[in-house]
């Protein structure tokens, strides 16, 4: 599988490009901004555009996806817990960035809490991962032992809470019953900032540790 990664939008959230090798489908995760780049990564791969993905509905990971449907008539998936974050998601980014998007994107499917997304040979796994929002997800590569975790996860630290809808309790349960779960050696590609590994956060990260959690 071919991983292509951008950092989009003012507040630099990740999106990824995840492409079949062998036939040139591909999904897009979180396409926060900057849809031009996105169409462009595709095309530079020849790559047709099988779905499009986000972990949240949160507006910095959301904000091309409508751009996105209109270029490729690829449906969006979003799990429908977080759908009034999207269908707030214009006057949340003109309130952060003083910008106008225009409309959201409007959800073609519903992401279930578990299951499988195929796109061409290729296959993630989805694992419901509740906590910076109701319906946040995570979405497994096991065969190239990876995990795409938006807000949730990120090296020695976690998502937000006191959004609307966020609990660090249940952000805390789906790290360990989700994330922590999984072989040390896989992958996580967080929603903001760099790469880590669920081994690294299960030894150092100090927000998910039971004692600190206990304590809130």
């Amino acid at each position: 599988m071919i991983l292509r990664h951008l950092t989009v939008g003012l507040l630099r959230s990740n999106c990824y490009v995840l492409i079949c090798q062998a036939t040139r489908k591909a999904v897009v995760i979180d396409p926060g901004d900057f849809g031009d780049a996105i169409l462009a990564v595709l095309e530079e791969e020849n790559a047709t555009l099988r779905y499009i993905l986000a972990t949240h509905g949160h507006f910095d990971h959301v904000m091309a996806a409508r751009f996105l449907q209109e270029a490729t008539s690829a449906p969006f998936l979003l799990h429908k817990f977080d759908e009034p974050f999207l269908l707030r998601a214009r006057e949340s980014m003109q309130k952060w960035t003083m910008r106008d998007p225009g409309p959201a994107a409007h959800v073609d499917r519903y992401l279930p809490g578990e299951g499988e997304i195929a796109f061409g040979r290729e296959k993630l796994e989805i694992r419901f991962t509740p906590g910076h929002s109701p319906g946040s997800v995570t979405f497994v590569h096991h065969a190239g032992r990876q995990l795409f975790s938006g807000d949730l996860i990120f090296h020695g630290a976690v998502g937000r809470t006191d959004f609307p809808g966020g609990d660090y309790d249940t952000l805390v349960r789906s790290i360990q019953q989700q994330i922590f779960t999984l072989p040390d050696d896989y992958r996580i590609w967080p929603g903001h900032k760099g790469p880590t590994t669920v081994g690294e956060e299960k030894r150092h990260n100090p927000m998910v540790s039971p004692a600190i959690s206990d304590l809130r």
